[in-house]
């Protein structure tokens, strides 16, 4: 939607009623933000501040909210980590879209201030749940709440095991998030006030990266298709390849988890040349207005 609003697109309705893309897009993230997004308010018993639902139900016929739900996570009331991953990455996206509208654009959706105060507080809470949760190297288990942690004690404060016996990691999960940490303190970083907060995001993102680039998760072998290992495409639906002798999936890469290691990589190497930063819907010289760089 936000491609097709700048291309001057819009939907139309029944009647020929005029619907702007921007203000649907600002409608369904907005929605996203405050159902599958949880803050630690007591919404319910499980409302722990950064946690996050795959899917939420609500009732077709007059709009309310039902539930949570999840296809590909443990249950409904865990956190499926590359759904977390999803939502870090794409509120931070929405942000530096939103930067780059004008206000008169924003005004019939409710003006800039609390459109971009509800993007912030979601990708904030995503980012700071997801380095609560992952292990001590940035690399998450597949789900918060996947059974076999109990028989891995101090998982998160050690670094990730993708040869253990009891649950598998998700590096794709990794790889999106690392980028979701990085434009997040990419964005952040524009204002005095929130430079030590850009500071957290940017070296977690580091943290994922140094990670996923090196061994047991950069793959060496010519002879394999993947480029990170150790991924997770559905694990309660038994689709992941498990290596004989072994219990869990281990050893494979899925597409998305490719796609955004090799992205990352280039917002870091771009980053580190004060080359244009990269958004979806621009090329645009802010590390050289910004002095926004990284030292490794």
């Amino acid at each position: 939607m936000a491609i097709a609003h700048l291309l001057g697109q819009e939907l139309i309705g029944e009647g020929d009623a005029h619907i702007g893309l921007l203000d649907r897009l600002v409608q369904h993230a907005s929605t996203t933000a405050k159902y599958c997004v949880f803050y630690g308010e007591a919404r319910d018993y499980y409302d722990v501040r950064g946690r996050v639902a795959h899917e939420c139900l609500f009732n077709v016929t007059n709009g309310a909210y039902r539930s949570v739900s999840t296809q590909q996570g443990f249950s409904p009331f865990s956190t499926w980590t590359r759904a977390l991953s999803w939502a870090m990455l794409g509120f931070a996206e929405e942000l530096e879209f939103l930067a780059s509208i004008p206000d008169e654009e924003l005004a019939p959706s409710g003006g800039r201030a609390p459109i971009e105060a509800a993007m912030r507080r979601a990708a904030e809470a995503a980012c700071d749940y997801y380095i609560e949760q992952a292990a001590a190297d940035g690399i998450p288990y597949w789900d918060t709440a996947a059974p076999g942690l109990a028989f891995l004690p101090g998982y998160r404060d050690c670094p990730s095991d993708p040869f253990n016996q009891y649950e598998p990691v998700d590096s794709s999960a990794a790889a999106v998030a690392a980028q979701g940490l990085w434009r997040l303190g990419a964005y952040l970083n524009k204002s005095h006030a929130t430079a030590p907060l850009a500071e957290k995001y940017r070296s977690a993102a580091l943290t994922i990266a140094g990670s996923l680039f090196t061994e047991p998760y950069l793959s060496e072998d010519p002879a394999h298709q993947g480029l990170i290992l150790h991924a997770i495409y559905n694990r309660p639906g038994a689709w992941d390849y498990v290596p004989q002798g072994r219990s869990i999936p281990c050893g494979e890469s899925v597409m998305w988890g490719d796609y955004h290691a090799l992205e990352l990589a280039l917002l870091i190497q771009r980053d580190l040349r004060h080359e244009p930063y990269w958004t979806f819907f621009s090329v645009h010289p802010q590390n050289a207005e910004t002095g926004n760089h990284s030292k490794i």
